[in-house]
């Protein structure tokens, strides 16, 4: 039932308040957690007003990369670094020979260390570009560190050693990359979003690079009808095996996949293409790497982390940041605003938001969704504050652009309302509990016990005003030790039976149907936003598993079969034509987006259907049960007037055996079913599933049907 806001008393009596309770108004179990969510935000709000009184605000305080690291002065270069429990600092590397003790820094009052490197007598510049350069630091205990810088932006591997090393990175304007495309992508509407990994993104057994990814990938991301690029492991890994989630150069462009102008190559192949580019950014933690990482930079447990325990994730062997200290809050803020600036990212994906809200970092924490599970002495205030700085930062300087979503498994309320209402921020959330429903469902029943409801409720379980981002399958559900959906589905018959010149055998039949229908699940009831793993719309088979001691530092498995889905000859080129038609269908059709309609008609789990509304006048049908077609079902649905199917699973072109009718007109009728005022009568096959919109109103002038997407010219152009 809809409410009248606008004449109920308790939205009205909440919606205008400015002490971080606002967001009461929509949500009313929220209203005896109201002295947390004030307590919350006046923490904010005096962090904020501490920032704009001693560093001018947020926008300058985030530009820290133009007042730390090596930046070009008329002098020469000069240097500063924050190591608070330092007792002397020295900058060394090729430019002086190497000499740990002849360019010594001086320290401030607030644990700030600087040297101005004068220029070369000719004016030239006293630190040649692609030469490298370390940090001493001296501790009080005597003891002498070489570190790498930590607001450095390039990193390579040092053959001898295997330590990543910093490279001073100055190119002339014969290298330095001019941008073609000066604007940022604008945030779309719908978010349909590629996740992505640079050195994946080859067919062949190694690391694929930025140019290669620009000139091979991104005309497919458009073609196939994504809007939005989510890229992993940027942010420099000494380890390639952590998927890039083990950061230890934060500024840093991974040198792996090519120099920081091909990535701004790349960024700008991307928004030529009118594709928004987001960053999987990792502000959680950070490798405990030492000699070539944050950690122990100053000599001390406690630089730019929690001391102790508290320092330490214990599942994750990684430093954990101390996001109230004041420097930490400039270096973290001024690296989004790097990515942004530098490399013209247009969003950030925030990895391990979940860790960041807790003191428990949800280690053996089972949310059940409890309220008093979000609200407590077990919040961590301070990341909290760091999350909403953040998010009002990039949100005031870049509104039309900026999209950021927070990966938490635990459910916290808030996380997608505006900082302003008392909320963390975030435009969207990811569905996490979706993929492991799928995996659930596939690992441990038989299709015939499949609960309807239960899918339902899992697809469906989200707050109502807080978008989500919703997906099959990501990364996670590939790794080692698990394996795609299709192979979940289909395992070793991929590898032998996916040729289009033999009937398919039972199990490629029902892989095939089944990897169609979950993933229109997903992107039809899931969310407000839409997200798959690249490779994985086709069917990719196998797991994900980086070159590593175990499996003999082979990258077999760490790579993308575009192959697959090219080949004529194989059926993966089925499921990746339905990618193409699905999106081609939000497109035309839109239906998962911000605010779009959506009512669940019927979960039946005796008959295995799942229909609803959603979007732009679209009925979605969906007969999981394994061998029981339907005819004339009834379906209920809210439009009166003539339906035309648009999409079907079962249609010749992606694999199926075509026993829809594509032109017939459908006319529904104006007696309630399934609790709505009118119904259709419709053919449903077994393991199939169908879009019907309503073209016509009963009150509208007569209107041409629409064709089937099948039919439609494709509005995508790469």
């Amino acid at each position: 039932m809809l409410v009248d806001l606008d004449k109920d008393p308790h939205y009205q009596a909440w919606k205008d308040k400015d002490d971080g309770t606002a967001v009461i108004a929509g949500d009313k179990s929220l209203e005896p957690y109201a002295d947390g969510l004030r307590y919350r935000y006046g923490r904010y709000k005096e962090m904020k007003a501490a920032i704009e009184k001693a560093e001018g605000g947020l926008n300058k305080f985030s530009q820290g990369y133009k007042l730390m690291g090596f930046n070009k002065t008329p002098d020469g270069i000069l240097y500063q670094e924050w190591a608070p429990g330092a007792k002397e600092v020295f900058v060394f590397g090729d430019f002086n020979h190497w000499n740990r003790s002849s360019h010594k820094l001086s320290r401030d009052d607030f644990g700030r260390w600087s040297i101005t490197i004068p220029n070369n007598p000719d004016g030239s510049s006293p630190i040649a570009h692609r030469t490298k350069v370390k940090v001493c630091v001296i501790t009080h205990g005597g003891m002498s560190l070489d570190r790498n810088p930590a607001w450095g932006s390039y990193f390579v591997q040092n053959p001898e050693s295997f330590l990543y090393d910093m490279m001073y990175w100055d190119p002339d304007q014969s290298e330095k990359y001019e941008w073609k495309n000066i604007e940022h992508v604008k945030r779309p509407d719908a978010c349909r979003i590629y996740e992505v990994h640079i050195g994946m993104g080859t067919a062949d057994p190694k690391i694929g690079t930025f140019r290669e990814f620009a000139e091979n990938v991104l005309p497919r991301v458009k073609k196939m009808g994504y809007t939005t690029i989510q890229i992993m492991a940027i942010m420099e890994h000494s380890y390639y095996a952590s998927f890039g989630y083990h950061v230890t150069n934060f500024f840093g462009a991974s040198s792996r996949f090519g120099t920081p102008e091909d990535l701004k190559y790349m960024v700008d192949t991307a928004h030529g293409l009118g594709i928004h580019v987001l960053l999987d950014i990792v502000h959680s933690h950070s490798s405990s790497n030492s000699m070539d990482g944050l950690n122990e930079f100053d000599g001390t447990d406690h630089c730019y982390f929690h001391e102790g325990a508290a320092g330490r994730h214990s599942l994750w062997d990684s430093r954990l940041f101390n996001y109230g200290q004041w420097e930490v809050l400039r270096f973290l803020l001024s690296n989004l605003r790097w990515w942004i600036d530098e490399y013209h990212f247009d969003g950030f994906r925030f990895d391990g938001v979940t860790s960041m809200l807790y003191k428990h970092h949800g280690i053996a924490t089972a949310f059940s969704g409890g309220l008093s599970e979000y609200f407590g002495y077990h919040v961590d205030i301070e990341a909290c504050v760091y999350l909403m700085l953040a998010n009002e930062m990039l949100h005031t300087l870049y509104p039309d652009v900026m999209l950021t979503i927070g990966e938490d498994v635990s459910g916290m309320p808030t996380l997608c309302r505006p900082v302003p209402e008392g909320g963390l921020g975030f435009d969207y959330r990811l569905a996490m509990s979706i993929p492991d429903k799928f995996i659930e469902l596939l690992e441990k029943y038989k299709d015939e016990n499949w609960d309807m409801g239960n899918i339902t409720f899992t697809l469906t379980n989200r707050r109502w005003n807080e978008s989500t981002i919703s997906y099959a399958e990501s990364h996670d559900q590939a790794m080692v030790g698990d394996k795609t959906i299709a192979f979940w589905l289909m395992d070793a018959e991929m590898y032998t039976n996916m040729s289009t010149h033999q009937f398919p055998s039972p199990v490629i039949e029902r892989g095939i149907a089944l990897h169609k229908m979950l993933r229109l699940l997903a992107f039809g009831l899931g969310g407000e936003g839409y997200l798959t793993f690249f490779g994985n719309e086709f069917g990719h088979p196998e797991w994900i598993d980086f070159p590593r001691e175990g499996n003999g530092w082979s990258y077999h498995h760490a790579r993308r079969r575009w192959d697959l889905a090219y080949n004529e000859e194989l059926r993966y080129k089925f499921l990746d034509k339905w990618e193409n038609m699905c999106h081609t269908l939000e497109e035309l059709y839109p239906f998962c987006r911000k605010a779009s309609h959506q009512w669940v008609v019927l979960s039946d789990n005796a008959d295995k259907i799942i229909a609803f509304e959603r979007g732009d006048r679209l009925l979605f049908v969906f007969n999981l049960h394994p061998t029981q077609s339907y005819s004339d079902y009834r379906i209920g649905t809210f439009w009166p007037g003539k339906y035309k199917l648009v999409l079907d699973s079962d249609g010749g072109n992606v694999d199926g055996q075509g026993r829809v009718h594509w032109d017939i007109v459908h006319h529904s009728t104006p007696q309630p079913w399934n609790n709505r005022p009118n119904y259709l009568q419709l053919y449903i096959p077994a393991r199939t599933c169908q879009v019907y919109r309503c073209f016509q109103l009963d009150s509208e002038p007569e209107t041409e049907p629409p064709r089937n997407i099948a039919d439609e010219p494709s509005p995508f152009t790469s």
